[in-house]
């Protein structure tokens, strides 16, 4: 270290090195610094000073009874307030607590690389000029309520325990650049001017519950180990929020403008965020960095706890949300709340999203195994299929509300129009799937519709199913064979006879047949490959072609009636279901 670049106090210790000794601001007219004054110096010292005396006491060791009888020299006789104009405290030592509650300071305020040992509290205080507080170091400090009227800053201070600025206005530019906070509270904090939390982290939570953003148009990046709480704050400009949290709350927060929010790790709840422009939510694919001023790499902002996790963002809640602005890239879904959000099918879910999937395998339904199509289900759905005594599904957590059918089919659809409208046809049908499905399971629908949306479930997953539909197509092409060769196919190809008659100068022909004649004999030795063959094309015919040249018995006319009617119907059903997966 070297002297300072004030006149220091001459109590110094016997070292050559003029460092070694007090650095505190010599009291003029005296040689020693506040804290080395005689008793009588203090005395005259004090008794000058007056309601906006300047102070200037730059690297001073002060006490909690010294502090208190400086501020009480220029307090206002009549309002008891304690008025300062210029303050000067850069590189001083505050012992015990410093109490600078609702002190006016009228002109520009420093606490560079000072140093507070106990709590300091500027509670309701008023600073009127530029106010520095950089590089500071805070076991705890209080900044409730106080007024900055012009810049702050907070550049690289350190607050090793909690820290309050509940209800702080800031009119100016406030800085918070690679700060260091234990747990932060900035509740109904007004940001009038720009704000910079480059660099910042927070060991702990950072709350902004109800804070307003004027102007502000970036915030981060930055990190907190624990949660961003954003709940009710309003952000009134465009701006782009950058930050590595395991949670960010936005609850009830209002976006008056268009925002960007460039997340890693952070599980988001936007419920009943109010969104009047776009929003858009991503995840930053690479860490977050600063710029160290050297040559070099770039320092790693989340080096920690953070580092070295899943760095994926996760969407808990959309639940109350006009979702219509809502853009969501490369985000999990799989935990998200959406049932009670609005204008679902105008939200855009763009890259990779992700949604929870059925238990895959077999399962137990009761007696029965059961293996769940692969498709994209809502976390409500899980909820719902848990509570319902499905194994292996997700159940709610504590205090979540199980949503019924017909909600889940509401949002189902939504979502379902929202991928069409976007021509995502093949991920538009997971949620058309969704929706059958809780129309199939909703009890306050008629029996008959909910019937015939069973019967089309299980023959070809309402038509989403290929495999299914090519699977009963099959069934049935190869029992329409089988019938056919027992009973369709006539024993022998039945003989035709044309007759002929000479009416005057006319001939008139006629002919005639005689019936199939139905095969008999044990059924073993009706199962030949000329019956094979036959019964074969009868039913590709009939399938297919829509036509048949083959005399049949009569079981075997019906059987190719019912062939006609039910097997183009399954065929139509299995290339609609490949249609939809290729589908642009």
């Amino acid at each position: 270290m070297t002297a300072p670049p004030w006149p220091y106090c001459r109590h110094r210790s016997n070292s050559t090195d003029a460092a070694a000794g007090c650095r505190g601001r010599r009291v003029d007219p005296y040689d020693a610094c506040l804290e080395h004054l005689a008793d009588s110096q203090l005395g005259s010292y004090l008794a000058q000073l007056g309601p906006g005396s300047d102070l200037d006491h730059r690297g001073t060791s002060i006490t909690e009874s010294l502090l208190g009888a400086l501020l009480d020299a220029v307090r206002d006789p009549d309002t008891r307030q304690a008025l300062v104009g210029t303050a000067r405290f850069e590189e001083a030592r505050f012992f015990g607590d410093a109490d600078f509650n609702g002190v006016c300071f009228g002109n520009e305020v420093g606490f560079e690389q000072a140093v507070f040992l106990g709590t300091a509290r500027f509670v309701g205080s008023e600073l009127k000029g530029d106010a520095s507080f950089e590089r500071a170091r805070f076991c705890g400090a209080q900044f409730r309520g106080a007024v900055f009227e012009k810049s702050a800053w907070f550049g690289e201070a350190r607050f090793t325990d909690d820290v309050r600025f509940d209800g702080a206005r800031f009119s100016g530019h406030v800085r918070f650049r690679h700060t260091h906070f234990g747990n932060a509270a900035f509740d109904g904090v007004q940001f009038s001017g720009s704000v910079d939390f480059q660099g910042a982290r927070f060991v702990g939570c950072a709350w902004f519950d109800g804070a307003r953003f004027e102007s502000a148009s970036r915030l981060g990046p930055l990190v907190c180990e624990e949660a961003v709480d954003l709940s009710a704050a309003i952000f009134a400009a465009p701006v782009v929020i950058e930050a590595a949290t395991r949670r960010l709350w936005c609850i009830r927060t209002e976006w008056a403008a268009r925002a960007s929010l460039r997340l890693r790790y952070a599980t988001v709840d936007l419920s009943d965020a109010v969104l009047a422009y776009p929003l858009i939510i991503t995840i930053r694919a690479t860490p977050f960095t600063e710029r160290t001023g050297v040559e070099g790499p770039e320092e790693v902002l989340e080096e920690g706890p953070l580092d070295g996790g899943d760095s994926g963002v996760r969407i808990a809640s959309l639940q109350g949300v006009d979702a219509a602005h809502l853009v969501l890239q490369d985000v999990d879904m799989t935990p998200c709340l959406l049932s009670d959000a609005v204008h679902l099918d105008q939200l855009r879910l763009e890259g990779e999203y992700l949604l929870a999937l059925p238990p895959a395998g077999l399962r137990r339904r009761g007696l029965l195994p059961v293996r769940w199509t692969t498709r994209r289900t809502l976390a409500e759905e899980q909820h719902w299929r848990a509570a319902q005594g499905w194994n292996a599904w997700t159940a709610a957590p504590t205090g979540v509300e199980v949503v019924g059918p017909a909600g889940l089919a509401a949002a189902y659809r939504q979502l379902r129009k929202a991928f069409e409208d976007s021509k995502n046809e093949p991920d538009a049908s997971d949620f058309y799937y969704g929706e059958m499905e809780m129309r199939r399971h909703d009890t306050k629908r008629p029996r008959a519709e909910r019937s015939l949306l069973s019967v089309y479930w299980a023959v070809s997953g309402y038509g989403l199913r290929a495999s299914r539909a090519f699977g009963w197509l099959l069934g049935s092409m190869a029992a329409t064979v089988l019938v056919m060769m027992l009973w369709g196919v006539p024993k022998e190809v039945a003989p035709s006879e044309s007759r002929g008659r000479l009416v005057g100068q006319n001939i008139l022909m006629t002919n005639s047949t005689t019936d199939p004649v139905a095969p008999d004999g044990p059924l073993g030795r009706r199962l030949t490959s000329q019956r094979f063959e036959k019964s074969m094309r009868v039913v590709i015919n009939s399938a297919v072609f829509r036509s048949s040249s083959q005399d049949l018995t009569t079981v075997g006319t019906y059987a190719e009636m019912l062939s006609r009617l039910v097997e183009p119907a399954l065929l139509g059903l299995a290339a609609l279901a490949a249609r939809g997966r290729v589908k642009r």
